[in-house]
């Protein structure tokens, strides 16, 4: 293939408008006994269940709120919540194995520094701006609001791997360690619908243990200028293999040595 490099003129300063970190963190969370809600089917085959086990566990959504610390300038709390969509299989009654979905809700909080702001920006939205971004649209179903705001509150960013599952459980209602504070009617519209809607908690419940590695950091607009290339039109050309022989773009791929490398991963070759 051409590894041709696109020309380029004299260098030139540019702006650019983006977002400086003030404060990062990283947390290694355990999040023992997490309530699952489940659908009516899923409450059923767990009434029925004598032993349970996850089979996959996706994060899915978190909702995120900043607010300032008091007394304390420049900190802010981040309150994290996450939805943690998963997979189980059920043994029924002793003879049968069982496929049910349900979705782990958890939270967790961390405070960061975030610096403090003492203008307001204000920002065009593409979707609000109108003759009168005020006033409701009849013809938009949803509630059309000012377009302006502040952004005196930095902006929190969470960063999650795939939830590690330590372990899934049935327990019955009395059972001290489990925390009955979360309920059905809090998880938002949007993500109960994707379920079908969830059954209320009954007697005998599911639970998980997950690990979760995230990273979470406050940014604010900040603007830079830094040197820069204009480049022009390149030069190399966009190869399309489609209608080559398949056995020829083959034996033009390198050798995925790396693959192959067994050192460190504790294998032993065979004679």
């Amino acid at each position: 293939m051409n590894d041709v490099r696109p020309p380029c003129s004299m260098r030139d300063t540019a702006y650019i408008d983006t977002n400086k970190i003030f404060d990062s963190c990283r947390d290694k969370d355990c999040l023992e006994d997490v309530a699952v809600f489940l659908t009516d089917y899923g409450k059923d085959v767990i009434d029925h269940s004598s032993n349970v086990r996850c089979c996959s566990a996706e994060l899915t959504a978190a909702d995120i709120t900043v607010g300032p610390v008091p007394f304390n300038n420049g900190f802010y709390r981040i309150d994290i919540r996450m939805y943690v969509k998963m997979t189980f299989e059920c043994c029924v009654n002793m003879t049968n194995r069982q496929l049910i979905e349900g979705l782990a809700v958890a939270d967790k909080t961390c405070v960061l520094y975030g610096g403090e702001c003492t203008t307001s920006v204000f920002r065009s939205d593409p979707e609000r701006d109108g003759f009168c971004p005020g006033c409701p649209d009849p013809s938009v179903k949803t509630k059309n609001t000012c377009g302006c705001g502040s952004n005196a509150l930095p902006t929190a960013v969470f960063e999650a791997a795939s939830p590690v599952v330590l372990g899934a459980k049935i327990i019955e209602r009395r059972h001290p360690h489990h925390c009955p504070c979360q309920s059905e009617r809090e998880i938002p519209d949007g993500i109960a619908q994707s379920f079908g809607g969830f059954a209320p908690q009954g007697e005998r419940r599911l639970v998980v243990s997950l690990g979760i590695f995230s990273v979470t950091r406050l940014e604010r607009p900040a603007q830079y200028s830094f040197s820069a290339q204009s480049c022009s039109v390149p030069e190399k050309e966009c190869d399309f293999a489609g209608a080559e022989d398949p056995c020829s773009i083959f034996r033009n791929m390198e050798f995925p040595v790396s693959e192959f490398n067994n050192e460190g991963c504790g294998c032993q070759k065979k004679n």
